[in-house]
């Protein structure tokens, strides 16, 4: 039990890594359509002085209503922005981030996998391994590495299974979901990004795909994902939350709690947000009470909340 799950992910050391960032601003040239709307601005502003930070170990949701943001901070972070102009202060362990060593170190698993067809799962994970571990690892560490990541994703039963193209024979989309998280794990990352990982799986698919991310979170590393209308088991498995609002300011960061209630708390207690039904979903419930229309209702900006509480420390 314990003892074995401690040891998961050994044969291969990584750096655990903290990533923080501080007041991030990213703006684009005005779309043209908005321009020709008569907007004057030359820019459009898609985060605002977005802060917080992501630690080893801990199960990060990066959440918010469509359009707050979510995906473009998490492409900013994860140096995947290439035009636009960033402004902030990105660190890893407290060293400014490089862009170069940056990527050695993490690994972002997308939301739309490209997998080849005719090949098993451990022969994909093999030639991911080939191209991204570094020279220095043997081929007795590579395959007993491989050998491990499977254990981890749980795909060790399929690993001579063909991968096959999406919706047909081959893998379902949870197994291919489970591949693409593997394949980013045998490059050993120590931070992990994930886009919306259980879109377009149901609640059982949901929940194992979910098991897998826990694994890799359990060994150690540093999780982010980006995650739209959870349930409430899988918004409980996370720990903690970067919630944003439409303009890309945060609302909420920190800790969820057990049962999300240090969230709910920190919530109720602004003045004229309604309670949360018993037994409501606490990820529902919370877009729903920091919607424009309730900000104007009760004259509240959550995010001006935000900054001014004891929760943005």
């Amino acid at each position: 039990g314990k003892e074995e799950r401690n040891k998961k992910g050994m044969i291969l050391p990584f750096q655990p890594l903290a990533m923080t960032f501080h007041n991030v601003n990213y703006y684009v040239d005005m779309p043209k359509e908005m321009s020709a709307q008569g907007v004057q601005e030359k820019k459009l502003q898609l985060l605002c002085n977005v802060s917080g930070v992501f630690s080893p170990g801990v199960l990060t949701a990066l959440m918010g209503s469509s359009g707050a943001g979510k995906t473009t901070l998490m492409d900013v972070l994860a140096g995947r922005k290439t035009s636009g102009y960033i402004e902030g202060d990105i660190r890893i362990s407290g060293y400014p981030k490089e862009q170069k060593t940056f990527a050695r170190i993490s690994g972002y698993v997308e939301q739309n996998d490209i997998h080849s067809p005719q090949v098993t799962v451990v022969e994909s994970l093999w030639f991911s391994s080939f191209l991204r571990l570094p020279s220095e690892v043997n081929d007795k560490q590579r395959k007993d590495f491989v050998e491990e990541v499977m254990q981890l994703v749980e795909l060790d039963s399929l690993r001579n299974a063909l991968v096959g193209l999406p919706g047909s024979s081959g893998l379902s989309t949870e197994q291919r979901k489970r591949l693409t998280i593997a394949v980013e794990l045998v490059a050993n990352p120590s931070i992990i990004f994930m886009d919306e990982p259980t879109s377009g799986l149901d609640a059982r698919a949901a929940a194992i795909v979910m098991r897998t991310v826990r694994n890799t979170v359990d060994t150690g590393r540093t999780v982010v994902c980006t995650i739209h209308q959870p349930s409430i088991e899988i918004f409980e498995a996370f720990d903690e939350l970067l919630l944003l609002k439409r303009g890309g300011r945060v609302i909420y960061g920190g800790k969820l709690g057990e049962r999300s209630i240090t969230m709910i708390n920190y919530f109720q207690s602004i003045n004229g947000v309604p309670p949360i039904a018993d037994g409501y979903n606490p990820a529902t419930w919370m877009l729903e009470i920091s919607t424009p229309s309730v900000e104007e209702k009760i004259r509240e900006d959550f995010a001006a909340v935000y900054a001014s509480s004891h929760q943005y420390r």
